[in-house]
């Protein structure tokens, strides 16, 4: 996923591990991978899995 910080700068975050989550599952369907609402300090998708802000700018790989 490409993720822009409020600083403007971009990285890339991998979400593939997280598949494996039961949470996660439905995220395989691209239709709801591509569901993904911006709550400014999370990720939510449309089947409740979420993913915080810390987790996504720890784990992300800058551009």
């Amino acid at each position: 996923m490409h993720v822009v910080a409020d600083d403007g700068t971009e990285g890339v975050f991998d979400v593939k591990p997280y598949l494996q989550a039961e949470a996660f599952e439905p995220l395989k369907d691209l239709s709801e991978f591509k569901s993904v609402h911006n709550g400014k300090y999370y990720i939510e998708w449309a089947c409740g899995a979420d993913l915080s802000a810390d987790t996504i700018m720890a784990r992300r790989v800058l551009m």
